[in-house]
């Protein structure tokens, strides 16, 4: 799955080789990916326990998060995903978990936080609040409705 999602995430990010056909697959597909993400998002903040590092869920949900960020990036897919029921909800509700989660242990969300003495971390949920914040950007761009909510 993480596989597919990074190929999906290559396809739409290459806005010159996408033709409409292949635009219009990817805005049918965007519900399902949208709706994946909010039933998942949770799994992301198991993360924080040490064992839980390896999480297929979690690097799915991730995954998913940035394919979202992506198409959300691009005008033909943004209307139809920022009317999406929940969507901003949930990134919104997520990014504040995430938060939390962050300052009761070791924040792994963050890149800031990831680096110890000269290493960096490589661990899979950096920058994993900093896309939820793009998500949500994104989402309110140009939309009122969606910015009052936030």
């Amino acid at each position: 799955r993480v596989t597919l999602l990074e190929l999906m995430m290559v396809k739409v990010s290459d806005k010159n080789s996408v033709s409409s056909e292949e635009m219009n697959v990817f805005v049918r597909h965007a519900d399902f990916l949208a709706d994946c993400f909010q039933e998942n998002c949770g799994a992301v903040l198991k993360l924080t326990a040490a064992a839980a590092a390896e999480d297929e869920e979690a690097l799915v949900t991730i995954r998913l998060l940035d394919v979202l960020c992506e198409m959300t990036s691009n005008s033909s897919q943004l209307e139809h995903l920022q009317a999406f029921p929940g969507l901003l909800e949930t990134a919104v509700d997520t990014l504040r978990l995430t938060h939390l989660a962050g300052k009761q242990a070791v924040n792994i969300f963050t890149a800031t936080h990831a680096v110890t003495g000269q290493e960096e971390i490589s661990h899979p949920a950096v920058g994993f609040k900093s896309h939820l914040i793009r998500l949500i950007g994104n989402l309110c761009y140009k939309n009122k409705e969606n910015q009052d909510k936030v």
